[in-house]
């Protein structure tokens, strides 16, 4: 794949998934996969055809195989992942018909926190289209924020777009160290995903998308999409223009990394030379399929599903 021009490089981390649709308390048995935001998205633009590359730190333990393997059957481009003597991380989640998500995070101390300035490579991120990291890589340790920091500022020097989400947690971040990562990356990013739930709320004293919009496009940020539960759909900006894109469907069973099932195939699709707006129409068919499932990736759908629907809808 080394010879193949990439149309994204994700940088983050991999986790280990375990997920289940009965409560935590009553399941003894829960499936195995594997996640991480920015893989997500990385494996939603690869299964939608796109050449992706993913560059990460995975622990030498008794998972390194079976991410490896799986990342590799999936045809991700793993030739910047290092592999470092260190556990990977676990997250367990359940949707439990009827009952709130549970989410639950073991990632302190783990493999991809080794993440370094030293694992950012000029030519393999001049060999993409779009770059692609998120703050909860740069949460990672001051190390991954550094090496997230000089990707983006390499990518802005060779015309490589540049793409962003904050991804706030308040299982992962406090408000003020979010608001540093934001404000830290906001001068390198072409394109920006926000959620108006978590994002927004916490990183700015704007109750209006539209100011909002207006705040960030000042800063030069070229496409902003701003995901809205609230009305149901995504706010996407481009070239001065709102769009507003619904949801693709309310027929929801688990929210997880739906949103990074969205940035992965809208990223997909800029790449593919689709305008923001069609690129939202398809990221939005893309992650209402993935919520139809459960856990992050294995619900996470393929290039004829979506585009059937999607071509369909034109």
């Amino acid at each position: 794949m080394n010879d193949i021009k990439l149309d994204l490089i994700t940088i983050g981390e991999c986790l280990i998934e375990f997920s289940t649709n009965q409560k935590l308390k009553d399941a003894e048995c829960l499936h195995k996969y594997y996640g991480g935001d920015t893989l997500v998205v990385a494996v939603a633009a690869k299964r939608l055809n796109s050449n992706v590359g993913f560059v990460s730190c995975l622990g030498n333990d008794a998972f390194k195989d079976y991410m490896l393997t799986c990342w590799q059957e999936e045809g991700l481009d793993t030739t910047h992942v290092k592999i470092v003597d260190d556990k990977n991380g676990i997250y367990l989640v359940s949707r439990a018909p009827g009952e709130h998500k549970e989410f639950i995070y073991y990632r302190k101390k783990i493999a991809p926190a080794k993440l370094s300035i030293d694992d950012i490579n000029t030519n393999y991120i001049k060999s993409s289209k779009i770059l692609y990291a998120s703050g909860i890589t740069q949460s990672l340790s001051m190390a991954a924020r550094e090496a997230v920091k000089e990707a983006f500022r390499i990518a802005k020097e060779y015309g490589v777009i540049t793409a962003y989400d904050p991804n706030y947690s308040s299982l992962i971040s406090a408000p003020d160290e979010a608001k540093e990562y934001f404000n830290e990356i906001l001068p390198y990013t072409d394109i920006l995903f926000m959620s108006s739930k978590y994002d927004t709320k916490t990183l700015f004293d704007i109750d209006s998308i539209e100011n909002i919009i207006k705040n960030l496009s000042d800063y030069g940020v070229k496409t902003i999409v701003i995901k809205s539960g609230e009305n149901k759909g995504y706010f996407v900006n481009s070239q001065m223009n709102t769009t507003f894109v619904p949801f693709y469907t309310d027929n929801v069973i688990d929210t997880t990394s739906s949103g990074d099932a969205f940035n992965g195939a809208f990223l997909h699709a800029i790449a593919k030379s689709y305008s923001p707006v069609e690129a939202a129409k398809i990221a939005s068919i893309d992650a209402g399929l993935q919520a139809q499932g459960i856990g992050a990736i294995k619900s996470t759908p393929y290039h004829d599903e979506v585009y059937k629907i999607y071509t369909s809808e034109e």
